[in-house]
């Protein structure tokens, strides 16, 4: 199979379009004008029709965006996602070594989201911003009926969503992973753009197709071409990312508003993005550093391209086609790492996620004068930690999740306690959206430093050794 792997390393790893690093300059450029046309444009509106923009113009940015970017980026992910994960396993090989690659990516991936939750409650603890004492700019009872009321004007089918996924506590949680784990039908999983049991099903099969040696090669060479093919599929794509990114931008900001991030909410969203700015700028890259020894912002700069379409897109598994494009050609992670880490980080690994829940929870008890004890803070860090997990890689799907860890902390109240109700979600529902793009955006980092890191256990022999950089100093053939 070594003459495939050599046509992937030839064919798969060029830039977006042009194979040269111009291409990747321009698109950046043209991403980042994209952001800050976008939200330029949609403030414009919001502030030309008074906050009541008509639909029909929101709903042509949602169309652009979702129609002509979203949808393909969603339209290659389950193939890119099977052959990736296929071609990751069958490149490590031995199944020792892929046991200590999966044992590694899966203990960096709960380290560092326990981190995060951790640091969001010291965080939410220590700022307060729901205390409803503070003078002149506390949440008052007027801002929760305001939130309460946003609640119930959300569709009876969300409503239901919400509430049925808060009715499984803690034990939904378990019970949600450990069915897409071990799917009974991986095939209407994919259908339904389920990742986990997609990457629970080719995880098997790459082992599967590994083991029998030279009858699993013809299948295997498949897999490898198809996977060849849909990174080419993504360079395409990618140049409509700008266009997309700008069209999602304006529909967010046109609909709340950049001001809808001030006045009695602000503290909030300051202690949101404070927490995702020490875990991306501090955290991260120390954990980086320390196992890699290079630095860590060079590598974050030239992740530039995945995560400015996270900001964008809100969506981590939208990002991933881009993830792997970026840290292949540009990250100088190794195909083997980022073909298993970086598939199954956009599925499970949300550490922005599991932040903002954990922070998104306390604040919503300290709206209503709830006192949480230590003993409550500590659950809140385990359900935050698995609820994020659980979250799907789409937008808002923290804000779903988050109800679970709600429930949980209710449950630890006394009978007689007073205890959140479900409704008070709707207090951070109007800028849930811009939250969501920075958090997303924090996720995909943690997803990418993971490849890093796994690429000094799981290197591309090869190119490593052809490049002469410091990963083939640090890694000894296989």
């Amino acid at each position: 199979m070594s003459d495939v792997k050599d046509d992937i390393e030839s064919t798969g790893g060029g830039d977006a379009g042009d194979g040269g690093h111009g291409g990747t300059w321009l698109l950046t450029w043209l991403i980042l004008a994209g952001l800050l046309i976008g939200c330029g444009v949609g403030e414009a509106l919001f502030r030309a029709y008074d906050g009541q923009v008509p639909a029909g113009i929101t709903g042509g940015f949602e169309f652009v965006g979702n129609t002509f970017f979203m949808s393909l980026l969603k339209m290659v992910l389950v193939p890119l996602v099977a052959s990736s994960v296929i071609v990751g396993v069958s490149s490590i090989g031995d199944p020792s070594q892929l046991g200590k690659v999966g044992g590694c990516t899966l203990a960096y991936y709960f380290t560092t989201m326990a981190m995060a939750v951790i640091l969001g409650v010291a965080l939410v603890s220590m700022i307060q911003p729901g205390d409803p004492h503070r003078d002149g700019a506390g949440i008052g009872k007027e801002i929760i009926n305001k939130g309460e009321e946003a609640y119930a004007s959300e569709s009876q089918d969300t409503r239901k969503h919400i509430e049925k996924t808060g009715e499984g506590g803690l034990v939904g949680a378990f019970k949600n992973i450990a069915q897409q784990l071990i799917p009974s039908n991986p095939i209407g999983s994919a259908a339904e753009g389920q990742l986990l049991p997609v990457i629970s099903f080719s995880l098997l099969l790459g082992v599967v197709l590994t083991a029998i040696g030279d009858a699993g090669k013809p299948l295997l060479r498949v897999f490898e071409s198809l996977f060849t093919a849909i990174m080419k599929l993504v360079d395409w794509i990618l140049w409509l990312a700008p266009i997309g990114v700008l069209a999602l931008v304006a529909w967010t900001v046109a609909r709340i508003g950049i001001n809808s991030l001030f006045g009695p909410m602000l503290l909030y969203v300051i202690t949101v993005l404070a927490g995702l700015a020490i875990h991306a700028f501090i955290v991260l890259p120390l954990i980086l550093w320390l196992f890699v020894r290079s630095n860590p912002y060079v590598f974050m700069h030239q992740m530039r391209a995945a995560l400015m379409t996270a900001l964008g897109t809100d969506s981590s598994s939208a990002t991933l086609p881009v993830t792997i494009e970026s840290a292949e050609t540009e990250g100088g992670c190794s195909k083997r790492a980022a073909n298993f880490v970086l598939p199954l980080g956009a599925t499970i690994n949300m550490d922005g996620t599991a932040l903002y829940e954990a922070v998104a929870v306390v604040f919503l008890f300290q709206c209503y004068g709830i006192e949480l004890t230590g003993v409550q803070l500590a659950i809140i860090v385990i359900t935050a930690t698995l609820a994020a997990i659980g979250a799907a890689g789409i937008p808002s799907a923290g804000l779903v999740t988050m109800v679970i860890v709600v429930q949980a902390v209710n449950g630890s109240l006394g009978a007689d306690a007073p205890h959140l109700p479900l409704a008070a979600v709707g207090i951070i529902l109007g800028i849930d959206r811009i939250l969501d793009m920075c958090r997303t955006t924090v996720n995909v980092w943690g997803d990418a430093v993971g490849a890093k890191i796994i690429t000094r256990i799981a290197p591309d022999e090869i190119t490593d050794q052809a490049a002469g950089g410091p990963l083939s100093a640090m890694t000894s053939p296989e």
